[in-house]
Protein backbone atom coordinates (compact mmCIF):
# COMPACT_ATOMS: atom_id res chain seq x y z
CA UNK A 1 0.00 0.00 0.00
CA UNK A 2 2.74 2.68 0.79
CA UNK A 3 4.42 1.36 -2.62
CA UNK A 4 1.23 2.48 -4.35
CA UNK A 5 0.78 5.75 -2.42
CA UNK A 6 4.36 6.66 -3.64
CA UNK A 7 3.79 5.59 -6.98
CA UNK A 8 0.76 7.93 -6.94
CA UNK A 9 2.60 10.53 -5.38
CA UNK A 10 5.29 10.66 -7.77
CA UNK A 11 2.75 10.39 -10.71
CA UNK A 12 0.73 13.76 -9.14
CA UNK A 13 4.19 15.60 -8.77
CA UNK A 14 5.15 14.66 -12.46
CA UNK A 15 1.91 15.52 -13.64
CA UNK A 16 1.77 19.15 -11.82
CA UNK A 17 5.55 19.18 -13.36
CA UNK A 18 4.14 19.23 -16.77
CA UNK A 19 1.28 21.33 -16.78
CA UNK A 20 3.70 24.00 -15.36
CA UNK A 21 6.72 23.53 -17.66
CA UNK A 22 3.75 22.90 -20.41
CA UNK A 23 1.94 26.18 -19.35
CA UNK A 24 5.73 28.10 -19.32
CA UNK A 25 6.11 27.03 -22.67
CA UNK A 26 2.83 28.57 -23.43
CA UNK A 27 3.52 31.85 -22.70
CA UNK A 28 7.44 31.63 -23.69
CA UNK A 29 6.31 31.03 -27.17
CA UNK A 30 3.58 33.93 -27.07
CA UNK A 31 5.91 36.32 -25.07
CA UNK A 32 3.17 36.67 -22.50
CA UNK A 33 4.54 36.87 -18.70
CA UNK A 34 3.41 33.05 -17.08
CA UNK A 35 1.43 34.46 -14.14
CA UNK A 36 -0.40 36.96 -16.46
CA UNK A 37 -1.14 33.75 -18.65
CA UNK A 38 -2.55 32.02 -15.84
CA UNK A 39 -4.70 34.90 -14.90
CA UNK A 40 -6.13 34.81 -18.42
CA UNK A 41 -6.42 31.38 -19.03
CA UNK A 42 -8.73 31.15 -15.24
CA UNK A 43 -10.30 34.45 -16.71
CA UNK A 44 -11.38 32.89 -19.68
CA UNK A 45 -12.82 29.54 -18.06
CA UNK A 46 -15.08 31.26 -15.98
CA UNK A 47 -16.26 34.04 -18.54
CA UNK A 48 -17.17 30.90 -21.33
CA UNK A 49 -17.57 28.68 -19.16
CA UNK A 50 -19.53 28.84 -16.00
CA UNK A 51 -23.31 29.64 -16.65
CA UNK A 52 -24.55 30.57 -13.30
CA UNK A 53 -24.37 34.16 -13.21
CA UNK A 54 -24.12 33.73 -9.18
CA UNK A 55 -21.42 31.40 -9.62
CA UNK A 56 -20.00 33.04 -12.21
CA UNK A 57 -19.81 36.25 -10.18
CA UNK A 58 -18.45 34.32 -7.58
CA UNK A 59 -15.78 32.42 -9.21
CA UNK A 60 -14.59 36.04 -10.58
CA UNK A 61 -14.71 37.72 -7.53
CA UNK A 62 -12.23 35.20 -6.41
CA UNK A 63 -9.81 35.32 -8.85
CA UNK A 64 -10.21 39.27 -8.96
CA UNK A 65 -8.42 38.48 -5.55
CA UNK A 66 -5.68 36.54 -6.71
CA UNK A 67 -4.84 39.31 -9.10
CA UNK A 68 -5.13 41.64 -6.63
CA UNK A 69 -2.22 39.93 -4.64
CA UNK A 70 -0.39 38.99 -7.47
CA UNK A 71 -0.19 42.54 -9.07
CA UNK A 72 0.43 43.63 -5.28
CA UNK A 73 3.37 41.33 -5.19
CA UNK A 74 4.69 42.07 -8.64
CA UNK A 75 3.88 45.67 -9.31
CA UNK A 76 6.40 46.46 -12.03
CA UNK A 77 4.77 43.25 -14.02
CA UNK A 78 3.22 45.43 -16.64
CA UNK A 79 1.02 42.18 -18.03
CA UNK A 80 0.20 40.96 -14.52
CA UNK A 81 -1.55 44.33 -13.56
CA UNK A 82 -3.35 44.64 -16.75
CA UNK A 83 -4.76 41.52 -16.15
CA UNK A 84 -5.76 42.39 -12.49
CA UNK A 85 -7.22 45.97 -13.96
CA UNK A 86 -9.00 43.50 -17.02
CA UNK A 87 -10.58 41.40 -14.25
CA UNK A 88 -11.96 44.64 -12.02
CA UNK A 89 -13.09 45.39 -15.68
CA UNK A 90 -15.01 42.32 -16.07
CA UNK A 91 -16.56 42.73 -12.29
CA UNK A 92 -17.79 45.83 -12.86
CA UNK A 93 -20.10 44.13 -16.07
CA UNK A 94 -21.01 41.10 -13.61
CA UNK A 95 -22.19 43.14 -10.72
CA UNK A 96 -24.09 45.76 -13.09
CA UNK A 97 -25.94 42.73 -14.42
CA UNK A 98 -26.89 41.63 -11.04
CA UNK A 99 -28.71 44.99 -10.58
CA UNK A 100 -30.49 45.36 -7.53
CA UNK A 101 -29.52 48.37 -4.80
CA UNK A 102 -25.61 47.74 -4.52
CA UNK A 103 -25.34 46.00 -7.84
CA UNK A 104 -24.33 49.21 -9.85
CA UNK A 105 -22.48 51.07 -6.82
CA UNK A 106 -20.01 48.19 -6.71
CA UNK A 107 -20.05 48.26 -10.70
CA UNK A 108 -18.93 51.45 -10.52
CA UNK A 109 -15.98 51.30 -7.91
CA UNK A 110 -14.32 48.34 -9.85
CA UNK A 111 -14.86 49.86 -12.74
CA UNK A 112 -13.70 53.12 -11.33
CA UNK A 113 -10.50 51.00 -10.03
CA UNK A 114 -9.91 49.33 -13.55
CA UNK A 115 -9.82 52.67 -15.24
CA UNK A 116 -7.39 53.94 -13.34
CA UNK A 117 -5.05 51.02 -13.23
CA UNK A 118 -5.39 49.97 -16.66
CA UNK A 119 -4.35 53.54 -17.35
CA UNK A 120 -1.09 53.59 -15.44
CA UNK A 121 -0.18 50.43 -17.56
CA UNK A 122 -1.42 52.33 -20.90
CA UNK A 123 0.82 55.11 -20.02
CA UNK A 124 3.43 52.08 -19.50
CA UNK A 125 3.15 50.04 -22.38
CA UNK A 126 0.53 50.48 -24.55
CA UNK A 127 1.57 47.34 -26.72
CA UNK A 128 1.88 45.42 -23.63
CA UNK A 129 -0.29 41.65 -23.90
CA UNK A 130 -2.00 42.82 -27.07
CA UNK A 131 -2.86 46.27 -26.53
CA UNK A 132 -4.40 45.24 -23.69
CA UNK A 133 -4.44 48.31 -21.28
CA UNK A 134 -5.65 50.70 -24.12
CA UNK A 135 -8.34 47.96 -25.21
CA UNK A 136 -9.64 47.44 -21.74
CA UNK A 137 -9.72 51.40 -21.36
CA UNK A 138 -11.86 52.05 -24.48
CA UNK A 139 -14.15 49.25 -23.14
CA UNK A 140 -14.72 51.21 -20.61
CA UNK A 141 -15.35 54.53 -21.61
CA UNK A 142 -17.92 53.14 -24.15
CA UNK A 143 -19.91 51.54 -21.75
CA UNK A 144 -19.48 53.15 -18.77
CA UNK A 145 -22.30 55.86 -18.32
CA UNK A 146 -21.35 59.28 -18.72
CA UNK A 147 -21.33 62.22 -16.90
CA UNK A 148 -22.99 62.49 -13.89
CA UNK A 149 -23.16 58.69 -13.57
CA UNK A 150 -20.26 57.66 -14.66
CA UNK A 151 -16.93 58.54 -16.77
CA UNK A 152 -18.32 57.17 -19.85
CA UNK A 153 -16.52 59.32 -22.66
CA UNK A 154 -17.08 58.25 -26.66
CA UNK A 155 -14.63 60.21 -27.88
CA UNK A 156 -11.53 58.99 -25.27
CA UNK A 157 -13.47 55.05 -26.09
CA UNK A 158 -12.90 55.67 -29.79
CA UNK A 159 -8.80 57.63 -28.80
CA UNK A 160 -7.92 53.84 -26.92
CA UNK A 161 -10.17 51.49 -29.07
CA UNK A 162 -7.98 52.80 -32.33
CA UNK A 163 -4.73 53.03 -30.24
CA UNK A 164 -5.18 49.01 -29.43
CA UNK A 165 -5.61 48.35 -33.56
CA UNK A 166 -2.98 50.40 -34.46
CA UNK A 167 -0.94 48.48 -31.60
CA UNK A 168 -2.45 44.81 -31.52
CA UNK A 169 -2.52 44.28 -35.49
CA UNK A 170 -3.80 40.56 -34.61
CA UNK A 171 -5.37 41.27 -31.45
CA UNK A 172 -8.86 39.60 -31.82
CA UNK A 173 -10.02 41.86 -28.71
CA UNK A 174 -8.95 44.88 -29.76
CA UNK A 175 -10.83 44.25 -33.14
CA UNK A 176 -13.65 43.36 -31.87
CA UNK A 177 -14.00 46.05 -29.23
CA UNK A 178 -13.59 48.86 -32.11
CA UNK A 179 -15.78 46.74 -34.30
CA UNK A 180 -18.51 46.66 -31.66
CA UNK A 181 -17.93 50.48 -30.43
CA UNK A 182 -18.32 51.44 -33.91
CA UNK A 183 -21.47 49.58 -34.73
CA UNK A 184 -22.85 51.45 -31.30
CA UNK A 185 -21.78 54.74 -33.10
CA UNK A 186 -23.79 53.10 -36.33
CA UNK A 187 -20.75 53.16 -38.10
CA UNK A 188 -22.40 49.65 -39.90
CA UNK A 189 -19.61 49.70 -42.97
CA UNK A 190 -16.52 50.43 -41.10
CA UNK A 191 -17.57 47.89 -38.09
CA UNK A 192 -17.79 45.39 -41.24
CA UNK A 193 -14.59 45.83 -41.91
CA UNK A 194 -13.32 45.81 -39.02
CA UNK A 195 -14.98 42.63 -38.14
CA UNK A 196 -13.71 40.60 -41.43
CA UNK A 197 -10.35 41.12 -40.62
CA UNK A 198 -11.02 39.97 -37.48
CA UNK A 199 -11.72 36.80 -38.75
CA UNK A 200 -8.51 36.69 -40.73
CA UNK A 201 -6.45 36.92 -37.85
CA UNK A 202 -4.30 34.02 -36.67
CA UNK A 203 -5.17 31.67 -33.81
CA UNK A 204 -4.43 31.88 -30.34
CA UNK A 205 -3.55 28.31 -29.23
CA UNK A 206 -1.91 29.61 -25.93
CA UNK A 207 -5.72 30.53 -25.28
CA UNK A 208 -8.34 28.04 -27.03
CA UNK A 209 -11.53 28.60 -25.28
CA UNK A 210 -11.20 32.11 -25.00
CA UNK A 211 -10.49 32.27 -28.94
CA UNK A 212 -12.92 29.76 -30.43
CA UNK A 213 -15.51 31.82 -28.29
CA UNK A 214 -14.53 35.37 -29.05
CA UNK A 215 -14.72 34.56 -32.86
CA UNK A 216 -17.91 33.25 -32.75
CA UNK A 217 -19.12 36.10 -31.24
CA UNK A 218 -17.14 38.05 -33.84
CA UNK A 219 -19.28 36.14 -36.53
CA UNK A 220 -22.80 37.38 -34.73
CA UNK A 221 -21.81 40.54 -34.57
CA UNK A 222 -20.84 41.00 -38.44
CA UNK A 223 -24.15 39.45 -39.23
CA UNK A 224 -25.84 41.97 -36.90
CA UNK A 225 -23.77 44.89 -38.22
CA UNK A 226 -24.44 43.39 -42.00
CA UNK A 227 -28.24 43.23 -41.44
CA UNK A 228 -28.11 46.56 -40.14
CA UNK A 229 -26.27 48.28 -42.98
CA UNK A 230 -28.20 46.40 -45.38
CA UNK A 231 -31.69 48.65 -44.14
Amino acid sequence: MSKFKSLCARLCLAASLLLASGLAAQAAAANYDPDALKLALAWEKIKFNVEDPAEQLKQMDALGERADALAEQRPDATEVVIWDGIIASERASMYNEQGGITGPVKALQFATRARDTLDRMEKKDPKAFEAGAPTSLGVLYYRVPGFPMGFGDKKKARHYLEEAVHNAPNGLDAHYFYADFLQEQGEYAKSAEVLKQALTLPAHPERPIWDKNRRIVIQELLEKVQSKAAK
